[in-house]
């Protein structure tokens, strides 16, 4: 939904998708339908890009984050109510930001991007977090967008001071008997001291409770959170970890990201900076965190390596794509997106391709390298720890589907990728959203393309 300054009429599809193709069952093409009049919503010229939306399932209407405003729009996109969210007077180097003590930096009208948006449906109310005094959450009632509450008092409130809308990626985990967590994944901006990377935080039923968004564990050891160390920029200034998509299934809370590396090409004593892309597992009820691990993904058809991702959903594989996996029709399947290449994150080449991955061989690719670990073969092996290549250590325990960790062997990191099944290439316009369902046992997925092209 983000699109150049110049483009202010920016334009959300609810209906009567205008498809590129259509391809019927022996794979002929079909004569596209009569045009059809899109249901458009325009904003208002003088603010910024639209950066993120969200529909409530139950009853269609859609929240649409942009720069200094929340919309709540009908199904139909009519507006019903708006909340403001800025500008106010900041200053990025302000930490903490200047609502709580006073900063020396100069201030200045400041944009609020939204750069988090998420209905938290059991308290009726939209989680929608800001660029604002380093990054603060608003909880905005779903019926008015009335605000709630505004946490700012703690440094566990400051999520990030990045100001892109792409920076910031929550998965809210739902209990019937007590209150939820909110995993929050964030681009950190060389500010490791200030902001962990990944953390997960309470959401209390009191939107202005003291305890909301406070750590689920915290004390001088340990914290449910995973901090990258300060090392780790000596070696790469600029390092970060981008967050492009994430989900819960099952026992656990999964990311998919995009962080540099250096590696030594072939036949080279120096070393490059390259972007891989990996996923990171969590076990939704581990506290201290010793459940993390991540493993690189990517995908290759006719000899071309795609590992830059631009986009993933999480789908259901549905009766005939699992007959096809030799998986079940429950079983969840990854559609994810990628560009070609490792080196370019900011100007990804237009050659992507649609690949999917069956989540379950994933989790089995982890629980080996648990294991190996776990018998002491190899090192912890990530890349935002290669300051020093620590040693796994043996133990004598079973790991099983559902192992969440010691205080040992941890944070840990698979070496070799996981490779995707590419099911669709595009050379021309680049791939940059995805999303999938299953419609009576087909797979169905969707895929937006740089130039505003959307494919089926």
């Amino acid at each position: 939904l983000t699109m150049s300054p110049a483009m202010w009429k920016w334009t959300c599809l609810v209906s009567h998708l205008l498809l590129s193709t259509t391809v019927s069952p022996l794979g002929r093409q079909q004569p596209l339908h009569p045009k059809r009049p899109f249901i458009t919503f325009t904003g208002d010229q003088a603010e910024g890009n639209f950066n993120h939306l969200v529909v409530d399932e139950r009853t269609g209407h859609i929240y649409l984050g942009a720069v200094n405003r929340i919309y709540k729009l009908s199904s139909d996109l009519k507006v019903l109510v708006t909340h403001q969210t800025g500008p106010d007077e900041d200053n990025p180097k302000c930490y903490p930001p200047r609502i709580v003590q006073t900063c020396n930096e100069p201030l200045t009208p400041t944009n609020n991007i939204n750069k988090m948006l998420l209905i938290d449906y059991k308290e009726n109310r939209l989680i929608a977090c800001g660029s604002l005094y380093q990054g603060i959450c608003k909880l905005l009632r779903l019926d008015d967008l009335f605000k709630l509450g505004e946490p700012f008092h703690k440094k566990e409130h400051y999520l990030s001071g990045v100001n892109e809308s792409g920076s910031v990626f929550g998965v809210i985990v739902s209990y019937s008997n007590m209150d939820d967590k909110l995993f929050i994944a964030t681009a950190v901006d060389g500010k490791p001291e200030y902001f962990p990377t990944i953390s997960s935080r309470k959401l209390t039923k009191n939107s202005e409770a003291d305890g909301m968004f406070a750590y689920v564990f915290h004390d001088e050891f340990v914290a449910s959170m995973i901090k990258i160390p300060s090392d780790t920029f000596t070696i790469i200034p600029d390092f970060d970890i981008y967050y492009i998509y994430g989900f819960s299934s099952g026992n656990f809370v999964y990311f998919l990201t995009l962080q540099p590396e250096m590696i030594s090409p072939p036949g080279s004593t120096t070393k490059e900076q390259v972007y891989t892309s990996k996923l990171v597992r969590l076990c939704k009820e581990d506290t201290a965190f010793n459940s993390y691990v991540e493993v690189p993904i990517g995908c290759e058809k006719n000899g071309v390596e795609y590992r830059l991702l631009q986009a993933a959903y999480l789908s259901k594989a549905g009766t005939i794509l699992a007959r096809s996996l030799g998986v079940g029709p429950e079983d969840d399947i990854l559609f994810t997106v990628f560009s070609k290449g490792q080196k370019r994150k900011m100007k990804s080449l237009d050659e992507s391709a649609l690949c999917i991955f069956v989540l379950k061989k994933i989790n089995d690719r982890i629980k080996d390298r648990l294991q190996s670990c776990y018998r002491g073969e190899g090192t912890l092996d990530l890349a935002w720890l290669k300051v020093k290549d620590i040693p796994c250590s043996s133990a004598l325990l079973t790991i099983d589907d559902n192992f969440c960790g010691l205080d040992m062997n941890a944070p840990l990191g698979v070496s070799s990728m996981v490779r995707g099944l590419p099911i669709f290439t595009e050379d021309g316009d680049r791939m940059t959203s995805v999303i999938a369902y299953v419609y009576k046992n087909h797979s169905l997925a969707f895929v937006g393309t740089k130039s505003g092209k959307l494919k089926k």
